[in-house]
């Protein structure tokens, strides 16, 4: 297959990398220092990274920012971050690449285990996640051609740093193997709708 990685060269990008570099061919998509340039922010961008890249078989988002503080100090502006970025970021992914995706081809996108076990400072970030979930369970309903689209939702990764994984506790982290193995079952398998929970 021909695959559209974005947030390639973060830590989840590069473990998805790694899992499925041996058989597949994958384009690798992100901020900087990538075979293809794109802020998902911004919907421009995402069109010119379609058309640099043409047609797929799949798209895969391991990208999205999101505002972590209390919510008693969270502004408007402060969540509008996770609402540009991990929200509206990704399922523009799915607006503007449905025409550029072959037939029987995917989306996967991902989300995270606070949509569904809050942690402090978290509901930012939870908003997001859990927008998307809904976002494809329906969108998969509609979408023409075969075209498959699901969501991974990891909890905390061992290979993240002890800063991040303190907003956590009590949680098993686990190998950034086993995510990227979820990916492969999403984009090589035959489910859509579908949220792939890790936790």
């Amino acid at each position: 297959m021909r695959i559209l990685l974005i947030g390639a060269t973060g830590l989840l990008g590069n473990a998805i990398m790694n899992e499925l570099k041996e058989d597949h061919e994958i384009i690798r998509a992100a901020r900087h220092n990538a075979d293809v340039e794109v802020d998902v922010t911004k919907p421009d961008s995402i069109k010119k990274m379609y058309q640099h890249t043409g047609k797929v078989d799949a798209v895969i988002s391991a990208t999205g920012s999101a505002h972590f503080g209390p919510l008693k100090e969270m502004t408007p502006k402060l969540n509008e971050i996770s609402i540009e970025s991990k929200l509206k970021g990704q399922v523009n992914l799915i607006l503007l690449g449905m025409d550029y995706v072959n037939d029987a081809g995917s989306f996967t996108l991902t989300t995270g285990v606070i949509m569904d076990e809050p942690i402090y400072q978290g509901a930012s970030s939870a908003m997001a996640n859990g927008a998307v979930q809904a976002f494809i369970k329906s969108a998969a309903t509609e979408a023409p051609r075969g075209i498959r689209i699901n969501s991974i939702s990891p909890t905390v990764f061992q290979e993240s740093s002890e800063d991040l994984q303190n907003f956590f506790p009590g949680f098993e982290p686990i190998p950034l193997s086993k995510v990227a193995l979820n990916f492969r079952k999403s984009v090589e398998g035959v489910q859509t709708g579908q949220s792939y929970k890790i936790y």
